[in-house]
C-alpha cells in the first residue's frame, strides 16, 4: 500500500528535501509553497509547473485534507466552520472580524482531554492530535472560503494546543515563513489550560507569540472546582511557569477569566487574584462566561461583572472584559465542540 505524503505537514525545507530525492530542482519547493499557501486545492492549479511534474506530485503527496460540512454566520459577521478531516473526524474553527483585520480561531485536536467543565470542547473527550497541516489547511479553507487577508491566528478552538506541542510548534513554523502566509508571530496566540512543563518549553522557544493561559480561579480551592489540570499543577506552579515565560520572552501574559456566577465572582476573589498577579507582567481578560447546553453555569449579572473588573483595575491589575462574537452560533470561547450542526 503506497502512503501518500500530506504536504500541507511539510515545511519548506521539508518540502525542498522531498523534492530533491524526487530527482527535481531545489527551486520548485519554492514555487509549490507559493501554490500551496495561495490554498490551492489540485496541483493542476499549479500553472508555472511542468505537466510532467504536476504528474508526479499527484502519485506522491495529497494536498487537500478536509472539507467544509457546515458554516454558519451570526450577526456580528463571525462564521464558523464545521470541518471534516480525511478520516472523518470533525472540527470547528472560527472567522471572527475585526477593526483592526480578520482573525481565525483554529482547533489543535479534534476533542479535548482537559475536562474543564464549562467548556462544550471536552464533551466527548481527545480523539486525536491534528497535525502542522491540519491546522494550516484551517487557516487555508478559511481564507479561500471568504476570500480574505488574515491579521491574526487564534490557537483557541478545540483541544489544548500544549498538549499537541510539537505539531503546534511546527504548525507555527509553516504559517510564519515568509515564503508562506508570513503571518508574524505577534500575530499569534496561544491559550493553554497550564501544562506547566510545557509553558516553560515554550518559554525556552523564546517566540514572541501571545501567551494566554486559562486561569479562571483566584485559588486552588476553586480552580480544583472547575479544572482539572489544577489537580495535576497547583496554583503557584502555574504563576512560577508564567514569571518563567515572562523572564525569558519579556513577553506580557493574557489571564483568561470565565466569570461563573456563585463560583468565581465574587469581590473576595477579585481581591484575591489582584493580589495574586500584582506585579506580574499581564493582562486580565474578563469573559462572561456563554451558555453551553449540557451545563448549568450562569454568566453574573452586568453589574457584578463591572465591580469584579473595577476591583482588579484599582489594584494596577490591566483588565478588559472581552467583547462577545459568536455566541448565538456557538462559536465563542467555550463553546466549540466536534459534532454536526443540526
Amino acid at each position: 500500500m503506497i502512503v501518500m505524503i500530506q504536504i500541507r505537514d511539510l515545511t519548506l525545507k521539508e518540502l525542498e528535501d522531498t523534492i530533491i530525492q524526487m530527482g527535481e530542482q531545489k527551486f520548485r519547493a519554492k514555487q509549490i509553497y507559493k501554490w500551496i499557501n495561495l490554498g490551492v486545492e489540485n496541483f493542476e492549479e499549479m500553472t508555472d509547473l511542468p505537466k510532467k511534474l504536476r504528474e508526479k506530485l499527484k502519485e506522491v503527496f495529497l494536498i487537500k485534507n478536509m472539507e467544509i460540512v457546515n458554516k454558519q454566520e451570526s450577526s456580528d459577521g463571525t462564521v464558523k466552520y464545521l470541518l471534516k478531516l480525511l478520516d472523518g473526524n470533525l472540527i470547528e474553527a472560527v472567522l471572527m472580524r475585526y477593526s483592526y483585520g480578520n482573525s481565525v480561531c483554529i482547533s489543535t485536536q479534534a476533542g479535548c482531554s482537559m475536562g474543564c467543565i464549562f467548556c462544550a470542547s471536552t464533551i466527548g473527550g481527545k480523539l486525536r492530535n491534528l497535525t502542522a497541516g491540519e491546522m494550516l489547511g484551517e487557516v487555508l479553507t478559511i481564507i479561500k472560503d471568504q476570500n480574505i487577508k488574515l491579521s491574526n491566528i487564534v490557537l483557541m478552538g478545540t483541544g489544548e494546543p500544549l498538549d499537541n506541542f510539537d505539531n503546534v510548534i511546527k504548525f507555527l513554523q509553516i504559517v510564519n515563513s515568509k515564503e508562506g502566509l508570513n503571518i508574524g508571530m505577534r500575530h499569534i496566540t496561544i491559550s493553554t489550560c497550564g501544562l506547566v512543563p510545557e509553558i516553560k518549553r515554550l518559554a525556552d522557544l523564546k517566540l514572541q507569540i501571545t501567551l494566554a493561559i486559562s486561569l479562571h480561579a483566584p485559588n486552588d480551592e476553586v480552580r480544583k472546582k472547575i479544572m482539572p489540570i489544577a489537580y495535576r499543577y497547583s496554583f503557584e506552579d502555574l504563576l512560577e511557569a508564567c514569571r518563567y515565560y515572562i523572564e525569558k520572552t519579556n513577553r506580557r501574559i493574557t489571564f483568561e477569566y470565565a466569570l461563573i456566577k456563585g463560583i468565581n465572582d465574587s469581590i473576595e476573589h477579585a481581591e484575591e487574584l489582584a493580589k495574586k498577579l500584582k506585579g506580574l507582567l499581564c493582562h486580565v481578560n474578563i469573559i462572561p462566561v456563554n451558555p453551553v447546553s449540557e451545563r448549568n453555569f450562569e454568566r453574573p449579572e452586568k453589574s457584578k461583572i463591572e465591580i469584579f473588573k473595577n476591583i482588579l483595575d484599582k489594584n494596577g491589575i490591566n483588565v478588559t472584559i472581552r467583547r462577545e462574537l459568536g455566541t448565538e452560533i456557538d462559536a465563542a470561547c467555550g463553546q466549540l465542540r466536534r459534532r454536526y450542526i443540526t
